[in-house]
């Protein structure tokens, strides 16, 4: 059977899953399709659109994920995008034949604004009910039953973080439609007047107090925030929090490292073995094994990282963050909505500057664009990690609470930072100079975290790094090792004779300043393609310059190759430098020149090397 035959037809069911942001829309999306969905851009804007696919006993279900909106009348590129779904004028999707409308019961005035939004335009609804088990645990109960009534829509509640009532959703669906008759007329347009606007809320609040049983507890959380939001606690806990994350990454990282590390090494010695010695043992061995697997050793620190991010969020804790910092952003000419790319910019400078669409004002939103690459992405974390380990001594600071590397860490990621907030302040201070713009941010009430959606997200972006790996990380590698190993001379010079040799050398009287040789040099040339790029290939230099690469080995190389202030020095550049290919190319998507993206790698790359130029002949004085 083929999905153009009449009963795949009949069995196909289109549907759009819209809400509010922090609905728990994702984590329903989530539940529903499992792993069975697909991500990608609208066509010709940066809002993400993901497609997912279950089925039921006599429904295959096509459900479209519509970005968070609060309404259908455009004010943003979200809900211009989620209204053209919706009715069916966005040409790159079929129009769904209805819609689940994700509540938070716990929020529910808030939400019904635009439930009633997409009852009036006839688009045949089901209203899921989220977190009904978070609205018991608060002493709240809901007349679904009276609140379907008044709405005109059926109403479920469930709670899909616990997978509650799920099944009874999917049963809904398997009967889609529920009312055909009331649809009969097709859908309306929106009509964006004001008097629509304030009847709707008025509706709401209306519908809200009548169906309202129990009322809402407050959460014993919520007591928190009196520390979260201080001005001088919230500051000080958001600095612990990240101070845990960067010793954790040191610490619980190490184990499974080691085995990643030690599988690939094994696999590298055996293909030694079975291979017979000459070009094919060399590139298999030290061209893809040892290239790659030097990469993927440094997975385990990475999902870490977005472990806690995720957590952070799930929790409700980074909106109330992005309120403290809100304060310091405010110094450099900034609002509190750039904080939430930057943070972003944290796991990849990509999605962050995707992030600033929700930025109104063009200035703020360029200035935040120009600075968010000096956050620390998750691709140099592989760098700083083989560094610090190689330079930096394992020993206490502060007592036995941290250690000296999570501290170096922390001090990477912190003048990252204040380079991104130093050049906010020019520019905001002169060619980007603007009045200051109202930060309103919508903060969710405190939530267990769903460890599921959690592990799912540790799962997408494992396989993001693992496909990165086997591709664009490895077509690399392979390039490099041909430039390593031809032209074929013997003797000790012979690595430094090849075509990668010859071009380190020719980029070594530059990087002489800074206490760089033309290993570094070929290494930061790689890194162009992507940060983490460097790892692999000073893997295969020192591997086919006959010194071990696996993480321990590779220590050892650069120790011998290297001074402890040459490597600090390439700390400093690193954490400035940029380094980049997608992320100039998604600069020049989103501002429609190549005058931005150009001006960031000359003046980042500039300042990279002024800071690390400073560093170096100030350390030689020093010490």
């Amino acid at each position: 059977m083929t999905l153009d035959s009449p009963t795949a037809q009949q069995r196909l069911l289109i549907l759009a899953i819209g809400g509010n942001p922090n609905s728990g829309k994702t984590t329903l999306f989530n539940r529903l399709t499992g792993l069975r969905h697909k991500v990608g851009n609208y066509a010709g804007v940066t809002v993400e659109k993901k497609i997912g696919f279950f089925s039921t006993p006599n429904r295959d279900i096509q459900l479209i994920d519509l970005p968070g909106t609060y309404g259908l009348t455009p004010k943003s590129e979200e809900e211009r995008v989620a209204a053209e779904v919706l009715l069916g004028l966005n040409k790159e999707v079929p129009r769904p034949s209805g819609v689940l409308c994700v509540v938070d019961s716990t929020c529910l005035e808030k939400s019904l604004y635009l439930v009633l939004q997409m009852v009036e335009t006839r688009i045949p609804t089901l209203v899921v009910l989220n977190m009904a088990d978070e609205l018991e645990l608060r002493g709240a109960v809901i007349d679904t039953d009276k609140l379907s009534r008044l709405i005109h829509a059926p109403v479920l509640a469930v709670s899909a973080s616990e997978g509650l009532h799920l099944d009874e959703l999917q049963k809904r669906i398997d009967q889609w439609p529920m009312d055909p008759e009331r649809y009969a007329g097709g859908l309306l347009p929106v009509v964006p007047t004001l008097a629509e606007v304030v009847e709707r809320r008025q509706k709401a609040r209306e519908i809200m107090d009548a169906v309202m049983v129990k009322p809402l507890q407050r959460h014993p959380a919520d007591k928190f925030d009196a520390i979260a939001m201080h001005r001088v606690w919230g500051p000080l806990l958001f600095a612990a929090v990240v101070m845990l994350v960067f010793q954790a990454i040191f610490s619980w990282a190490k184990p499974p490292m080691n085995a990643i590390d030690f599988g690939f090494t094994a696999l590298g010695e055996w293909t030694r073995h079975v291979v017979p010695s000459g070009f094919w043992s060399s590139l298999l061995a030290d061209g893809i094994i040892d290239g790659v697997g030097s990469v993927v050793v440094f997975l385990p620190q990475i999902l870490i990282v977005f472990f806690f991010v995720a957590f952070l969020e799930n929790i409700g804790y980074l909106p109330r963050a992005a309120l403290v910092m809100d304060r310091l952003l405010s110094v450099v000419g900034l609002q509190g909505k750039s904080f939430l790319p930057l943070i972003s910019s944290y796991a990849c400078a990509v999605p962050g500057i995707l992030a600033t669409r929700t930025i109104e004002n063009k200035r703020d939103r360029l200035a935040t664009i120009f600075v968010a690459p000096f956050m620390t992405c998750s691709a140099r974390l592989p760098v700083y990690a083989l560094f610090i380990s190689a330079f930096i001594p394992d020993k206490p600071v502060l007592g036995n609470f941290f250690r000296l590397r999570a501290v170096t860490l922390l001090g990477l990621y912190a003048i990252g930072f204040g380079a991104a907030l130093g050049t906010a302040w020019v520019l905001k201070s002169t060619i980007l100079k603007s009045t200051g713009t109202p930060f309103f941010l919508e903060i969710p009430p405190y939530r267990f975290p769903s460890i599921r959606n959690i592990f799912l997200l540790m799962w997408d972006r494992s396989k993001v790094f693992l496909q990165q790996a086997g591709t664009v990380i490895l077509a690399v590698n392979l390039l490099l090792w041909l430039l390593i190993t031809f032209p074929k001379k013997d003797g000790v010079s012979a690595v430094r004779q090849s075509y990668a040799g010859r071009i380190g050398t020719f980029m070594e009287p530059v990087l002489h300043p800074i206490g760089f040789d033309w290993k570094i040099g070929v290494g930061l040339l790689s890194a162009q393609v992507a940060r983490e790029v460097m790892i692999s290939s000073l893997a295969t230099i020192y591997r086919v310059e006959g010194r071990d690469s696996h993480r321990e080995g590779l220590q050892s190389a650069l120790r011998k190759d290297m001074t402890p202030l040459s490597g600090i020095s390439l700390l400093v550049f690193f954490a400035f430098a940029m380094q980049c290919t997608s992320t100039l190319a998604v600069v020049r998507r989103e501002t429609g020149h190549w005058k931005i993206p150009l001006a960031m790698f000359v003046y980042m790359n500039a300042f990279a090397y002024a800071a690390s130029y400073a560093v170096y002949h100030i350390g030689k004085l020093l010490f």
